[in-house]
């Protein structure tokens, strides 16, 4: 019973383990968690594909979890074989042999050569929307197949052109942007920022020195982790999430913990699942609106009532609102922001999507409502803002222009709008696939259809998205990389043109036909 060492034949010892134990990756990782070896769901499907290797401290839970030794989950080795040391990680680079070689093949080494790894802190970090799939598909391109990439928000790569007053205006004050700014930002963007909440009906007295800019949300997001989190803290992000609220969670030494999104409900949150999740360790809501991935936009009855859980357990909200002028048929947004003077609010925006210059990293966060009690937590922000030194100045120059004047966004949007009749192309024929169901978005430019498990009896789904990508050149990305915890769904970026997307619709219609051969459910 005894496997070779390399990282396929670990990673499938795992994978037929925790099977054989009938649990999924997320309730293994929530066995290993409660056990007291926090992992996440990310890491644990890291580990089955060989991608990461198992940190050693996480070692003897899982293998006590699966019933097994750790020698066998390591090495292969017979259950009554005696165990080795254990070494920090699964996918160990060289034996001794194997180090002997390269030393004595190397004249300039004068000993063995341990092997360099990632820090511990990245094992629970996994963000599949540049992950493995992306890697097959760039080799594959490097081939010369030609890839539909329906994978990433990214406007410029489709076609959708940033309007010419703003880079007119980036363009103009490029002299002006040679040094660093205030470390928050240049003063004319903060307050074009502030206006703009403003003339949404911002309740809470704010000034510009509640607004900091930052290389896009992503930067945002990560600094106010750091600074808000301790080890074992918690907060609550939505699932499925925009997965770098997860990650940074994760990288930050806290937990995500994931409050479910109902699908027959058009994706709003439970809010009866977030009252349920909360612990004294809990810091924050992290509440992605219009969301990413399923295109949802939220009633304001449901943010009031989240505003409220928040207020009562005394809780900082996170509003990520970047898709907030990516609308459909005639919605409307609220920013979290107005709707509170009672529970602090930290919301999160930016132009790379509604201004089509992801480029730029043009994004900003800004604090509001409850403050008096949060002194200490801003001084953080400000000591991180500061040691980054500032966000991209060049960039910044695009956010006063931008936040004036007419939103072309509108005519994408509306009903003669290029992203109008994706939308409708995209869900309509999704729908008319066997076995697939999707709910309309209405916002943002992303779907989250769900595989009916009758139809698509799928354990992996990120293997499931491998075959699509290899067969038939499409490339999208899998719901388990949302934190979804089953493999039922996947991400469709509709931003493609009509003749593009119509032929990954075809292309679709011809995979998921053939599945159902191979499942026998046709």
């Amino acid at each position: 019973m005894s496997d070779d060492n390399s990282n396929s034949t670990q990673a499938e010892r795992l994978v037929r383990l925790r099977r054989e134990k009938g649990l999924t990756a997320e309730q293994l990782a929530q066995a290993m968690t409660a056990a007291g070896a926090k992992v996440s769901r990310g890491a644990i499907s890291n580990w089955e594909r060989g991608t990461n290797g198992i940190v050693s401290s996480k070692l003897p839970t899982l293998a006590r979890i699966l019933g097994c030794s750790e020698g066998y989950l390591l090495r292969g080795e017979r259950q009554n074989q005696s165990n080795d040391k254990n070494p920090p990680h699964l996918n160990v680079a060289h034996t001794t042999s194997d180090t002997r070689k390269h030393s004595q093949n190397n004249p300039m080494s004068g000993h063995s050569m341990s092997t360099i790894k990632k820090s511990d802190k990245l094992q629970n970090v996994c963000y599949d929307i540049r992950g493995p799939l992306l890697q097959t598909a760039n080799r594959m391109e490097a081939e010369g197949k030609r890839i539909l990439k329906l994978n990433v928000g990214n406007p410029a790569p489709f076609g959708l052109e940033a309007p010419h007053e703003i880079l007119r205006d980036v363009t103009m004050n490029l002299s002006e942007a040679t040094g660093y700014s205030d470390s928050q930002g240049i003063f004319s963007a903060r307050k074009a920022v502030l206006q703009y909440y403003q003339s949404k009906g911002l309740l809470s007295a704010v000034d510009v020195r509640d607004v900091y800019l930052g290389n896009g949300v992503s930067e945002l997001i990560v600094m106010t982790m750091q600074a808000l989190m301790n080890d074992g803290d918690e907060v609550l992000i939505p699932m499925p999430d925009y997965p770098l609220w997860t990650a940074a969670a994760n990288l930050s030494g806290g937990t995500a913990v994931h409050y479910r999104c109902n699908e027959d409900d058009n994706w709003h949150p439970d809010i009866e699942d977030i009252k349920s999740k909360i612990t004294d360790k809990t810091k924050g809501i992290v509440v992605i609106n219009p969301n990413n991935p399923t295109g949802a936009l939220y009633s304001d009855d449901v943010l009031r009532q989240i505003i409220e859980v928040a207020k009562e357990h005394d809780l900082i909200i996170m509003a990520d609102e970047i898709y907030d002028r990516i609308l459909y048929d005639d919605m409307a947004h609220t920013p979290m922001s107005t709707l509170t003077d009672d529970v602090l609010v930290l919301s999160y925006n930016g132009l790379s999507k509604s201004h089509r210059i992801a480029g730029f990293r043009a994004g900003w966060m800004m604090v509001s409502g409850r403050k008096q009690h949060a002194a200490d937590f801003i001084e953080g922000l400000d000591m991180l803002a500061s040691m980054r030194l500032c966000s991209n100045v060049q960039g910044q120059y695009a956010i006063q222009t931008a936040m004036g004047g007419y939103q072309s966004m509108k005519d994408l949007t509306s009903q003669k709008g290029r992203l109008y009749k994706q939308r409708e192309m995209a869900v309509s024929r999704l729908n008319a696939i066997k076995g697939i169901s999707c709910t309309m978005p209405q916002g943002a430019f992303y779907c989250f259809p769900k595989m009916d498990p009758e139809v698509y009896p799928i354990e992996d789904d990120m293997d499931f998205m491998m075959d699509l990508l290899i067969e038939e050149n499409v490339l999208m990305v899998q719901g388990t990389g949302f934190n979804w915890d089953k493999p039922d769904h996947f991400r469709l970026v509709f931003l493609p043109n009509l003749h593009d997307l119509e032929d990954a619709m075809d292309r679709l219609d011809r995979f998921f036909a053939k599945k159902r051969q191979q499942f026998g459910t046709d």
